[in-house]
Order: C-alpha cells, then structure tokens, then sequence
C-alpha cells in the first residue's frame, strides 16, 4: 500500500484506493473493472415478490454486468430470480444495489429507477 500527499493509498496487487474526503474514506477500484453500488427501498405494498422478482432477472439480464442484490447478510445473483426470491425482502427494506463490469453503471442506475418505481406496483 502506497499513500501519497494527496491522503490518497493505493494497493498495486489489488487495484483498488482508499481515498480520505472530509466527508469519510471511501474505496475506489482502480482495475480495468468498473465497480458502482447503490441503496434502494422496496417501496411497493407486497415487498419483493415472484413479479419483481422475475422482472428484476429480465431486467438485469440486459447487461454485461456481473449484478448483486444485498439485504443486510444476504446476497443474491440479480439475474436469478430464485436468488432474488431468497431474500424476502418486505416493504420499506433497504436493498444494495451492486455492480461490476464495463456496463456496471448503466446497469444499477437502469435498476434504480425500477425500484423507485415501485416495480410498475405503486
């Protein structure tokens, strides 16, 4: 790990940074990889169930992207919809959107506006 004057440490094996901001430290990844997370809330009254659930997987199934859904512990494939189903996400729960490869971006903000829609339910 090098750290420069800029407060800014980076590891050449791994590619990834560690950036120190007034607002807190965040890390970056620095390899040809492309790497985006964001935190979504089930906004719809039945939570994330077998409709969303197989739309999230059609939608997800549009990109490049490697595309991970975290509920606290608990990860899920974005692409699978028995993988999404697994996380029994409810109403209000917060959700972390993650993706990583040359679409990662398009991908979780496509994503996002879904969930903010309220998967076509709300």
């Amino acid at each position: 790990m090098h750290t420069g004057m800029d407060g800014v440490a980076e590891c050449a094996e791994t590619g990834v940074r560690l950036e120190n901001t007034r607002l807190g430290s965040f890390a970056v990844n620095t390899t040809m990889t492309d790497s985006i997370s964001k935190q979504v809330y089930i906004r719809n009254e039945l939570g994330l169930h077998a409709r969303p659930a197989a739309q999230i997987a059609q939608e997800a199934a549009k990109f490049s992207a490697r595309i991970k859904l975290k509920v606290g512990t608990m990860e899920a494939d974005a692409k699978s919809v028995l993988d999404i189903l697994s996380l029994a996400a409810g109403r209000g729960k917060s959700i972390t959107l993650q993706a990583e490869g040359q679409d990662a971006e398009k991908a979780i903000g496509h994503l996002e506006r879904f969930f903010l829609d309220g998967f076509g339910e709300s």
